[in-house]
């Protein structure tokens, strides 16, 4: 196992330990323990990228068709309370991977190695050498780990690629930017190009001054033979065939809904004529086309049949009460590229999406299945972020390690069993921005690029929409959290944090 960050001592962090045992229950339904050799299961974690928590009908969505997940909430538990670890995309899967919160993580923000430029430099700040992830510590642990789908840690030849950071297997877009094309010259296979049959290299981002005559000339400017996601399921599905035998552990980190709309043709035509459409020109970046709806909501679909078919791989194999799925987004739903979070009701109705920490940008689903362990159709209002990952399918794996973590084991919640251990506070910051939750109390600071490091305070149970600033009548309160504020976040000279470590 790779040492901690040389950070890592000055940081106030918890440990863990966890025993080679795993709660159950015995014939008579008494707690009793197992064997961690005979409980270990697969752990399936689906990632999906910029996908709103009202944006499945498990959560209330009426217009996008999202059957699988739906049948995954049904047959697991569902999270009313659960975190991503960042608003935007890099520094959230930092936070899952590792478990530290972006007061204490590497990456804070989205980074660029590159510009827009065909061929351009790939990728995004790397996972430095000895940045501890799930991924490392469940290989330590007899796990078989693969990753597919979009990365974002680290781009071609960095400590920061996927196989350098605990995965035996990587399938997809090492680079964020690539992936704002879905129809892209290529993709990773662990360290080599995998060149896309059909594709050849176009702008991501386009802007025109009309609409196109036929719906036939977007399809032919904006698409071409080969579908990324494609290549990643299928990658994905060969990971569950490769290793059926053994214990495994499967990222799928799905690009999807991530702006561009861009999906194939077919997909558009299920949602053909369901809701009222004005064509999107490219006016807010990314490409156009010209049913923006329906082409958001068949990505949406398109993404849940993939997830449809990662259960039905497990159930042919006899795996899906040996394996623990879990799915969730990176963040909040987005506000460009001819999305249209309002008319989706994307946020459920909270303040703010993607880049803003209120909660719209933050609050994310979170949905578990583990048959015959985790109980069927049941809803948790347990308050649970990225950095719980961790320690929960480490625990899961009957691992016995002690690491650096912000997370607490969720693994009490998903049994139903006493001992849940919980969060004093879940911390946030991102770009000129903070944020804290301890317990209904929500703290926000919306404006350290204006060195504005005012508190705003929001009681969550009287106010889920952040819309009443509560701060004069709770100064008192305000002083604690922002002490919370400033012990937990930690300066980064690769990040540092406007108004608080850089004079604005």
């Amino acid at each position: 196992m790779k040492p901690s960050h040389s950070l890592l001592s000055s940081l106030h962090f918890g440990l863990f330990s966890l025993a080679c045992l795993l709660p159950g229950l015995d014939e008579e339904g008494g707690a009793t323990t197992r064997p961690a050799a005979e409980a270990a299961p697969n752990i399936v974690y689906i990632l999906a990228d910029d996908l709103g928590y009202g944006e499945v009908g498990a959560y209330g969505q009426t217009r996008i068709r999202t059957p699988h997940l739906d049948r995954l909430a049904g047959e697991g538990m569902i999270f009313s309370q659960h975190y991503s670890g960042s608003p935007v995309c890099a520094p959230s899967r930092c936070v899952l991977l590792t478990g530290l919160h972006t007061g204490h993580a590497v990456v804070r923000n989205n980074w660029e190695n590159g510009g827009w430029e065909q061929g351009a430099p790939e990728g995004q700040f790397p996972l430095p050498e000895e940045a501890i992830t799930i991924a490392e510590l469940l290989r330590e642990g007899d796990y078989k780990t693969g990753a597919f789908g979009k990365w974002g840690n680290g781009g071609p030849q960095t400590s920061g690629h996927p196989l350098a950071q605990g995965f035996d297997s990587f399938l997809g877009y090492l680079c964020q930017r690539q992936a704002h094309n879905y129809y892209p010259t290529h993709l990773w296979k662990d360290n080599e190009r995998l060149d896309l049959e059909g594709n050849d290299w176009f702008a991501s981002h386009q802007k025109l001054t009309e609409p196109l005559e036929s719906d036939d000339d977007y399809y032919e400017r904006y698409s071409r033979q080969s579908f990324a996601t494609d290549a990643m399921i299928e990658g994905a599905l060969e990971f569950i065939d490769e290793n059926k035998e053994r214990p495994f552990f499967l990222y799928y980190a799905s690009p999807v809904p991530h702006a561009a709309l861009q999906v194939p043709r077919e997909e558009v035509e299920k949602y053909a004529g369901a809701f009222e459409e004005t064509a999107y020109l490219g006016e807010k970046g990314y490409l156009p086309h010209p049913t923006p709806r329906a082409a958001y909501a068949a990505m949406v679909s398109r993404m849940d049949s993939n997830i449809g078919r990662i259960l039905e791989r497990l159930e042919r194999y006899d795996l899906a009460e040996r394996t623990v799925v879990m799915f969730s987004s990176d963040n909040g739903p987005t506000f460009n590229g001819g999305t249209d979070s309002t008319f989706f009701n994307s946020a459920a109705g909270m303040r703010g999406l993607k880049c803003s920490v209120y909660e719209g940008g933050l609050r994310v689903p979170f949905i578990v299945r583990w048959p015959g362990q985790v109980e069927a159709g049941v809803q948790s209002a347990h308050l649970s972020a990225f950095q719980d990952i961790l320690p929960t399918v480490v625990e899961l794996a009957g691992m016995e390690v002690e690491v650096p973590t912000d997370g607490k084991s969720l693994l009490p919640t998903l049994l139903g069993l006493e001992g849940q251990q919980e969060h004093e506070f879940l911390y946030w910051e991102y770009a000129g921005q903070q944020a804290i939750r301890r317990g209904p109390w929500k703290g926000v600071r919306s404006a350290l690029r204006k060195g504005d490091l005012s508190l705003q305070l929001y009681n969550l149970e009287d106010d889920p929409t952040e819309s009443r600033d509560v701060a004069a009548d709770h100064p008192e309160l305000c002083t604690e959290l922002e002490q919370l504020l400033a012990r937990e976040h930690v300066p980064s000279t690769d990040f540092p944090l406007p108004g608080v470590d850089t004079k604005q």
